[in-house]
């Protein structure tokens, strides 16, 4: 499950597609932990999760000998939780109607701190922050270094925690400095400053964030795209029906900025972009089977240069690989001494 598929849909444009993405950082970060003693086989490890993080967290630990328990998104659904049970891992859901991501993100968080007053054995995983989540996308990266082998490729993905996009960027431009990374985000999402811009919530689960992440390296990003959920769904649609790849929401985004990028540079290199994971967990919200099959709208996106003229469905930055500072209004989150709590 850590080792994904690079598919090539013709045009220069690649998909690399995973069956649970998170496998893939989680699992060199566990081991990892286990080599430097921060934690041991029998222990619990804990975080927060919209879906994928979850459920590579419950494999990891059924596979290495440890427990698991996760705090579930709102967006966490009825098959991810029947495998988290199997896993013998458990779980706590968020209350809460709607698919509004923003402030259920902060609600897990402080539950898994809570969690560990409770349970001062218990080890966070820091999906958020810990940077010990990038060593997994090393061999990744050397993936397509070696099938592709191209100085001038760009890489697209869902920003999310920061940990796969910024891992890669990191590994393939010690190889290849021109390397393009352009990031996902939705609307409404506190990294790269659409937060007073929310549309639907970023109900985009997965590559969004409601507080800060230390595990973005903001100068990573060559170029940003903000999408809304019609967008992305239009894609997931698109992609299935012209490609077969049945792939989540985020991939949907990245198959549509993978296409605008290639119409905007015809002769360029390689365009790869990821799909975290299938598209089961999106059939109600985005390929109802009993629904109309509808047209690809054949959106487009308005280019903006600077934050304050951000507009939807969808429009795009040049980010140009800068720094940027978020100031962190959660001062109840803070990372200090949390896990120092473990003894």
């Amino acid at each position: 499950m850590a080792q994904p598929d690079l598919i090539d849909l013709g045009d220069g444009i690649y998909v690399l597609r995973f069956e649970v993405m998170k496998v893939t950082s989680v699992y060199r970060a566990v081991k990892e932990l286990l080599a430097r003693g921060v934690i041991r086989h029998g222990q619990t490890l804990v975080d927060s999760s919209s879906g994928i993080y979850g459920h590579a967290l419950a494999l990891v630990c059924r596979e290495l000998g440890l427990k698991c328990h996760v705090f579930a998104s709102v967006a966490v659904d009825d098959g991810i939780k029947t495998q988290l049970k199997y896993l013998g891992a458990t779980y706590d859901q968020v209350s809460g109607g709607g698919a509004n991501l923003q402030h259920d993100q902060e609600a897990r968080v402080r539950l898994v701190h809570d969690y560990l007053r409770r349970n001062p054995d218990a080890y966070w995983m820091q999906q958020y922050h810990d940077d010990v989540h990038y060593a997994g996308y090393e061999h990744v990266a050397e993936l397509l270094l070696k099938e592709l082998g191209w100085a001038e490729m760009t890489l697209i993905g869902g920003v999310g925690t920061g940990a796969s996009t910024s891992a890669m960027s990191r590994y393939l431009r010690e190889s290849c400095p021109n390397v393009r990374v352009a990031g996902i985000q939705p609307f409404g999402s506190r990294s790269f400053g659409s937060e007073n811009f929310p549309l639907d919530g970023f109900i985009i689960a997965g590559i969004g964030s409601g507080i800060r992440f230390d595990n973005i390296d903001y100068s990573a990003y060559d170029d940003i795209h903000w999408v809304d959920f019609d967008v992305s769904a239009a894609g997931c649609r698109h992609l299935l029906s012209t490609t077969g790849v049945f792939a989540g929401l985020s991939a949907g985004a990245g198959w549509q900025a993978a296409r605008y990028i290639r119409s905007t540079e015809p002769s360029g290199g390689p365009v790869v972009f990821m799909a975290a994971d299938p598209g089961h967990r999106y059939i109600k919200q985005v390929f109802p089977p009993d629904g109309p099959l509808v047209e690809d709208p054949e959106y487009r996106p308005v280019v903006i240069s600077a934050l304050e003229e951000m507009t939807g469905p969808w429009c795009t930055m040049n980010w140009g690989r800068r720094q940027y500072s978020v100031q962190d209004d959660l001062p109840v989150l803070a990372l200090a001494g949390l896990n120092g709590l473990q003894g």
